[in-house]
């Protein structure tokens, strides 16, 4: 059987990661940010030339809402519940690989790419006449 963690040891920080540096965390929302306002960019551009220049970019600024609520919910649930998790893992010895920083990290990159297609729906609709 697979010896259980001190007390000590479920509360520590010796597991986690370091800490990444601001210009890694500006790299990961940036990047996430611009892939998400081309997929909008693209997408109400599409979609007006269909549906009409209203109706894309509604519908782009829904979606993008959508996902960047999805990020933010998300971010918000690993902060609270990670440590937990993690500390429930090490006690049961059934590590999955799953940590607070990378789930933190993933929806970071999500809520980014939401809000990037949001910005791209609300410049491109306007761009293309819609008030």
């Amino acid at each position: 059987m697979a010896s259980s963690p001190s007390a000590s040891s479920v509360g520590d920080d010796s597991h986690r990661e370091p800490t990444p540096s601001l210009g890694a965390r500006v790299r990961l929302v940036g990047s996430a940010l611009l892939a998400g306002g081309g997929v909008g960019a693209v997408g109400v551009g599409g979609g007006a030339f269909v549906e009409g220049v209203a109706v894309a970019a509604d519908t782009g600024f829904l979606l993008g809402t959508v996902a960047f609520g999805f990020g933010l919910l998300g971010w918000a649930g690993s902060v609270v519940a990670g440590p937990s998790l993690e500390a429930m893992q090490a006690h049961l010895d059934a590590a999955s690989g799953w940590t607070e920083t990378d789930s933190r990290r993933a929806m970071a990159r999500i809520g980014a790419f939401g809000a990037g297609v949001m910005l791209a729906a609300v410049v491109v609709g306007t761009a293309l006449g819609y008030a």
